[in-house]
């Protein structure tokens, strides 16, 4: 099996049965994320070198406006699709292999953990794997420790809160917080004027 097949196959949303030759070869994808997430994660390395390894993870090159503090973890990484300008903070853990979409100046806290795969339902088939794509629209904000469910499309200009668990659709320019998730209030006018000075400005102190 080749990777564009590889990724062909996950991106269709086909289920990916235990033992067969696609979640074979997700075995071997995964020791190239560990080994480049090792390097990311093991010493200090330069922003610009960072950006060259996501780059090497993700098989694709970044925007120079990319900002990645680690650790960082993935256990695939080659079907991450990466906007200009995005931060992503410490501790963030993207199981991507049913494919991450992020879009423009989106803003990723802290520990926050998106997840493209839910297992079968049935104990006696709980190895087989059912893919779903998570999209993040432009100039997203997702809060530490938040976690983005399979299938889950993110509007532009959203806010997740810190610890949500999103597990459905969330509207453009909307609040959304809790576990489940549910939409707290859409943002105000004056909050929508603001919205560009805080991107811009949150990646250099870090965000959350």
């Amino acid at each position: 099996m080749e990777s564009k097949e590889f990724l062909t196959h996950l991106s269709s949303g086909k289920t990916v049965h235990g033992g067969s030759a696609v979640h074979r070869f997700m075995h071997g994808v995964s020791q190239d994320a560990l080994r480049i997430t090792a390097e990311i994660n093991g010493r200090y390395h330069e922003p610009d070198a960072l950006r060259t390894l996501f780059s090497q993870l993700i098989g694709k090159p970044v925007d120079d406006g990319f900002t990645l503090f680690p650790p960082f973890h993935t256990d695939c990484g080659k079907n991450i699709h990466i906007g200009k300008d995005v931060f992503i903070n410490m501790g963030c853990k993207f199981q991507d292999q049913g494919g991450i979409f992020i879009g423009d100046g989106v803003l990723i806290g802290h520990n926050v953990v998106l997840a493209t795969l839910n297992h079968a339902k049935s104990p006696k088939d709980r190895r087989t794997m059912l893919p779903a794509p998570i999209h993040i629209g432009n100039h997203v904000w997702i809060g530490s420790s938040a976690v983005i469910l399979p299938g889950v499309t993110i509007g532009d200009g959203a806010i997740v809160a810190a610890g949500a668990v999103v597990t459905r659709d969330v509207p453009d320019n909307t609040i959304v917080g809790g576990v489940p998730a549910s939409v707290l209030r859409p943002l105000s006018g004056e909050e929508m004027s603001k919205k560009v000075l805080v991107i811009s400005t949150s990646p250099r102190k870090g965000g959350n």
